[in-house]
Order: C-alpha cells, then structure tokens, then sequence
C-alpha cells in the first residue's frame, strides 16, 4: 500500500504542501483534546509510520522525534476539558484542528484530515476514513498528538495521582471510575462525561479555558 496516494495525487493537482491532521482524547473522561498537524516532505520517509494506536508506545516516541526532525513544519494544540463541556466534544475537536492547521508555517495549500471531519478553515480539504493507516501525513499527525498527550496526561497524574493518569490517560478504566466515586472529580475532568460516575464533588476548581 502506498502511504503517499493522497500526497502524490494532490501534487498532480499543483498541492505541494499537504498537512495531515489527525486527533486524540475524544472519548477519555479527563484531560483535554490534542490535535496535530504536519507538513512532512514526500522523499526519505520515515520507516514504520502508522496508526498510532497500532504501535508501541516506545516505537511511538521514537517515531515522534524523528518527525520533528524531519517535518517540513508541525503544529500541536490542545482544547481542555471546560471548554469541551462547554461546546461538546465534537466542536472541540474541530476547533482544535483548525488551531493546528492555522498554526503551521509554513502555511499548507491542503489538508487531509482523519475520519469525517469539516473544518472551518479557508484551505481545501479532505476526510479520510482510516487515514491514521492510510495517508503518511496523517500517521504523522496522529503520532505527534498521541505521544504529547500521553506525556501531558503523566504530568497531570503527579498532581491528581488517585485516578491513574499515567496508566489510563483519562479514559474511564475500572480503577478511574472507582476514583471518581472514591475522590469526586478534579479539574481536568469532563463534567459531560462522568455522570454516571460522579456524585457532585470536587477536589478542584474546574481548569481555565
């Protein structure tokens, strides 16, 4: 499978640079949404780029700094979790998309974004399904949100160490769950997400936006 079919195509129609955008932190109970863009050159290709989830988190880190070394410009954003509760998680995510897109420079002449997202940016675009597998720049992108993330989320455990961020990265294990009840929630926390979990208390004011 070529990895740079969306690029290569793209470049047929004068597109010379292509940032992948790609996402993590939709579904976990705590911690913001991270979002990534990078323009990644399409010659000396960085072996073993690909979804993020499919991959160790030691080949991810490794992966992540030789991007950052080899990408032509990359992005990273963050939405925090108020901000999440406030215009839901979906808008959330396509705010920070767009944030990581206007944020390259040099700027991109087209974006290719995983799954089915429109953005609000003045760029043409593209969706597609699976393009954490499928496109190069998106693998990329996804990498770099991945590993950021989970770093943030290991920062946040020092200060929150009840819930297990090291381990869970806010996503709602058994043992997260159980802490919330035990603990009440603290300021990272999606007060959208924890409902079903969570009985009203606070360990911390909710974070700023």
């Amino acid at each position: 499978m070529d990895k740079l079919y969306y690029e290569r195509e793209l470049a047929k129609s004068g597109f010379r640079a292509v940032a992948g955008v790609d996402e993590v932190g939709r579904g976990p109970l705590a911690g913001p949404v991270v979002c990534a863009a990078v323009i990644m050159p399409t010659d000396g290709l960085i072996d073993g780029i690909d979804d993020s989830k499919k991959l160790t988190a030691k080949k991810r880190e490794a992966l992540a700094e030789l991007i950052k070394q080899r990408a032509i410009c990359y992005r990273i954003e963050e939405v925090q979790a108020s901000v999440i509760d406030e215009i839901n998680i979906l808008q959330a995510t396509r705010l920070c998309m767009k944030r990581a897109v206007e944020g390259l420079s040099p700027a991109a002449d087209y974006v290719i974004t995983d799954g089915n997202m429109t953005l609000d940016i003045a760029l043409p675009q593209k969706s597609i399904v699976k393009g954490d597998s499928l496109s190069y720049s998106i693998g990329a992108a996804s990498i770099l949100a991945k590993v950021y993330r989970d770093a943030l989320m290991r920062e946040y455990a020092k200060e929150f160490p009840a819930y297990g961020f090291e381990r869970n990265a806010g996503y709602g294990t058994a043992q997260h769950i159980r802490a919330i009840g035990e603990e009440g929630i603290c300021r990272i926390h999606r007060r959208t997400f924890v409902g079903k979990f969570w009985d009203g208390r606070e360990r911390t004011p909710p974070a700023n936006t």
